[in-house]
């Protein structure tokens, strides 16, 4: 789908696009106080507006003026699918026409109330990293998302979980297609905006960002003093493992001496440690010298480990590592004083990992 514009061929400028500041700028440029952007504001990001007839507090003359110089972008639902475990997985399309895949994960307390509510959003379409496991990495890049169209996921499965369970979003995630650091200002735009009081109102803690490890990138990171939490994903405690499946790992300047270079400059400026996102998969990472050497790459810096399950990926010619290997590579890791989590995979029934819906659909 084409950008909307005027009948003189004007482009309308997208609301959505836009923050806070941003907001009261283009109301005052159409000669309005700045309050009138703050109005704005909680329309578009704190009621999900679609419309400017729906913003009924603003005056009727502005609403039309802004009908004239303006239009408000949305995702289209596309499907929705709801696994065995709960996890709901949306396929929305875009303006462009293209897809992005979201994806809300509940977790259940012992008497079955959703305790954790995390949704993973997506940053990009596609993804020009080409990770050699990943579904997304087979669509190669597409376009980036605007800052609105990263929010309006979160805004969206936030309607979905206070309609299921009672209660909102208790965690963002940017670990659905795209690599976030690629897309770097409309991400952090994205986060402001789901941290505003008038937004979704999530605490930067409550907020992850995960990275394959541009190393250029996660020190800007440091150095720009971003608040939220931090993710490597490693996959391979090796320059030749991690090279084999990771093509960003073959240059020099994202290599693993760049990515230990820029990791501890970020721990030391933000006082914040990291989390190592490490997928298990059989034969290829898991033996107990890549648990060694993992454990080696963790005293770099103050840091935890995150093993995931690995969700196949049919074609890709991975498969997930055994439970009793699993427990070897833990061992050894705990031994060595890494704190270690495990994530399973979720929603294997609805193809919930990254990218596998968009692809079969496109």
């Amino acid at each position: 789908m084409e950008t909307s514009t005027t009948q003189s061929g004007t482009a309308l400028a997208d609301l959505k696009a836009m923050g806070r500041a941003d907001l009261e700028a283009f109301a005052g440029r159409l000669g309005q106080p700045a309050y009138r952007g703050r109005q704005l504001f909680k329309w578009l990001f704190g009621k999900g507006a679609t419309s400017f007839d729906d913003m009924t507090d603003l005056p009727r003359a502005f609403r039309e003026t802004l009908a004239g110089a303006a239009r408000i972008s949305s995702l289209e639902l596309a499907t929705l699918q709801t696994a065995s475990d709960q996890t709901a997985k949306a396929l929305f399309t875009l303006e462009s026409g293209r897809q992005i895949e979201t994806v809300l994960i509940p977790d259940f307390d012992p008497m079955g109330k959703a305790r954790r509510l995390t949704v993973c959003v997506s940053s990009q379409v596609g993804c020009a990293m080409g990770c050699s496991f990943c579904a997304t990495g087979l669509m190669g890049f597409r376009q980036n998302l605007t800052a609105g169209e990263i929010y309006d996921q979160a805004f969206y499965m936030n309607a979905l979980a206070e309609e299921r369970y009672g209660r909102g979003l208790t965690n963002v995630v940017f670990m659905g297609m795209g690599e976030p650091l690629l897309n770097y200002d409309n991400v952090l735009q994205s986060i402001d905006l789901m941290t505003d009081d008038d937004g979704l109102d999530l605490a930067t803690r409550r907020i992850t960002v995960s990275t394959v490890g541009l190393a250029r990138r996660i020190r800007q990171l440091a150095d720009d003093g971003t608040r939220f939490n931090l993710a490597v994903s490693l996959h391979a405690p090796t320059d030749a493992k991690r090279s084999a499946i990771m093509p960003v790992n073959r240059a020099a300047a994202t290599d693993l001496t760049a990515l230990k270079d820029a990791i501890q400059h970020y721990t030391s400026q933000t006082g914040r440690g990291i989390t190592y996102e490490y997928c298990m998969f059989q034969g290829v990472n898991d033996t107990e010298e890549d648990a060694r050497r993992l454990a080696d790459v963790v005293e770099w810096a103050p840091s935890k480990v995150n093993l995931i399950m690995y969700n196949p990926v049919e074609g890709l010619g991975f498969s997930r590592t055994g439970e009793a290997q699993l427990n070897r590579f833990i061992k050894i890791l705990v031994g060595r004083g890494v704190t270690v989590t495990v994530r399973r995979s979720r929603g294997q029934d609805i193809d919930a990992a990254c990218g596998q819906l968009a692809v079969q659909q496109g």
